[in-house]
């Protein structure tokens, strides 16, 4: 699945991303890269937090 990612110059430096479609998805980083690379990242820890057992 695709993400919508908002990527925001962050006041105290570096960036913050944001994932749209899961607010809990929040991450930062001193480039833009490693602001993308974490924001991954926590995709992935907010969709496991989320996911229903069998």
């Amino acid at each position: 699945m695709e993400y919508t990612i908002a990527l925001e110059v962050a006041e105290e430096g570096g960036y913050t991303a944001r994932c749209l479609e899961l607010p809990a998805a929040i991450s930062e980083g001193d480039t833009k890269e490693e602001a993308l690379e974490n924001i991954k990242e926590a995709i992935e820890l907010v969709l496991e937090a989320t996911e229903k057992p069998d």
